[in-house]
């Protein structure tokens, strides 16, 4: 379930007098939706021979500890006496002579990941652009695109063009190879192989039959770009993972208590917490309880109160329940605050009871539970400065200013040595219409717990330092629309 994966994202597009329009935005989209998989990306834009040479040694030590290696380039590819250069933005281009000496080998980028210790190699290269440096050579026709590169054991290499092909820089903001693989890569459970022939059919209507991507591979086991949650959890049905699915059969023990609670009426909902007793959850399938979980935790977060203290006493009152059926409905608590009901992570995590839950990661006795969540969201690592569910303490520095009136304004709030503080996303528009930023009153207890909900870090697990002597009770001044949120 957690998959160690590395990519080198490179587009370079400002090409001197032949400047391609959508290379950088292909790196830019590559790199996001990678991200999105759970791949640490080094994203390179624009880049000199140096800096890919830079970076490649980088990609090359995050590939001895990483399962997956992946190597993306959109820009200028050429071959030369049957070998493949990527082309930086300041390759000579006076000469095949120069060209050759003044890009970067591919051969090298191959032989770096084959000899690497990670298990799987993809390498993608929408690098066949139309190039009119070559033309002025007076080559064969032949020699434009990529030479055929016979992939390595564990590798796929995967061409945007057939050889002699020239791809199509795209007439939107992608390259036209680029645009489809990005229109089929997320769908989920899809080998990579199939996504592929997705992709070449894709490029095909676009092209009108004038760009024929395709691959060579020697892998021996499938990839997924896209690995849904039903396929890498295996403890729980599809059903519950997406509890949209969950069919309610009230001749089933539970069910009618999880249609009440769905119901989003407190008069159905709060008289649930009463029935939850050990003799009526032991009895049930871990799917429902599950669910049960789930739907107890939305039901509190909609102030259903008396499952608001269901979960603040959830230790005592599931004292006598079966360890399988307590860690599944811890489990479902946990879940609904990272996902939705059609088993995909939320836009907004729903964290109003957040610490309430993870206040029992204090407690061994949970641990299968925090180690559940905190694996399936390994796959969404970008999403988190530290993973939910993982045991390690994190330390936050809060930077002020004393105003004339004596009075804490917060300037930064650090992790890392980085300053995380930023507007929401349409904040930028209310400061230009008017005038500044505005700052609000906030106790340093609620401001810690909103810190702490932002980051998804629990309070206990949350240490927070300040530039002055801090009392819980003190007043400070946050700038209105700003969050730490990733």
């Amino acid at each position: 379930m957690n998959r160690k994966m590395t990519a080198l994202v490179l587009g370079n597009g400002a090409y001197p007098n032949n400047e391609l329009a959508n290379a950088t935005n292909d790196a830019e989209d590559m790199s996001e939706k990678l991200s999105d998989f759970g791949f640490s990306v080094i994203k390179l834009k624009d880049a000199t021979k140096k800096s890919i040479d830079e970076s490649v040694n980088s990609f090359r030590d995050n590939l001895n500890s990483n399962d997956i290696g992946l190597f993306y380039f959109a820009g200028h590819g050429m071959q030369i006496e049957g070998e493949n250069y990527i082309t930086a933005v300041d390759s000579d281009f006076k000469s095949e002579i120069d060209a050759k000496y003044s890009s970067y080998p591919l051969n090298k980028i191959i032989e770096i990941m084959e000899k690497s210790k990670n298990k799987t190699n993809i390498i993608i290269l929408d690098a066949c652009r139309n190039n009119p440096y070559l033309r002025a050579w007076n080559r064969d026709p032949s020699l434009d695109g990529l030479a055929p590169v016979y992939a390595p054991k564990g590798t796929i290499i995967a061409y945007s063009t057939s050889p002699g092909e020239v791809a199509s820089d795209g007439s939107k903001s992608n390259g036209a190879y680029t645009e489809a693989l990005l229109q089929h890569i997320a769908v989920p459970d899809v080998p990579i192989e199939d996504m592929f022939k997705r992709v070449r059919n894709s490029l095909s209507v676009v092209t009108k039959g004038q760009q024929t991507s395709w691959e060579h591979t020697s892998l021996s086991g499938d990839f997924f770009f896209n690995l849904s949650l039903g396929s890498s959890i295996d403890i729980y049905s599809n059903e519950a993972i997406s509890d949209e699915l969950f069919h309610i059969d009230s001749a089933k023990l539970m069910h009618s208590e999880i249609k009440d609670l769905k119901s989003h009426n407190w008069y159905s909902q709060n008289p649930v917490a009463a029935k939850l007793t050990a003799e009526f959850l032991n009895d049930a399938d871990d799917d429902a309880v599950f669910v049960l979980g789930r739907n107890i935790y939305q039901a509190a977060c909609g102030s259903a109160r008396d499952l608001s203290s269901y979960i603040s006493r959830f230790r005592e009152r599931t004292t006598n329940l079966h360890a399988k059926t307590r860690k599944a409905l811890l489990d479902g608590m946990i879940f609904e605050i990272f996902f939705n009901s059609k088993g995909q992570i939320r836009d907004s995590f729903k964290t109003s009871k957040f610490n309430s839950v993870f206040e029992f990661q204090k407690y061994s006795e949970f641990n299968d539970s925090f180690t559940f969540i905190s694996d399936v969201l390994s796959t969404y690592q970008s999403r988190f400065y530290a993973i939910p569910g993982k045991s390690r303490e994190v330390s936050i520095d809060v930077s002020t200013k004393v105003n004339d009136k004596g009075e804490y304004k917060v300037l930064g709030v650090h992790f890392s040595g980085h300053n995380i503080l930023r507007p929401d996303e349409d904040f930028s528009l209310y400061e230009e219409d008017n005038g500044g930023i505005p700052y609000e009153g906030i106790r340093g207890s609620a401001l810690e717990r909103r810190i702490s909900e932002e980051l998804l870090i629990p309070s206990h697990k949350l240490k927070i330092n300040y530039d002055f002597e801090y009392e819980p009770k003190a007043k400070l001044l946050f700038p209105y629309g700003h969050t730490v949120a990733k």
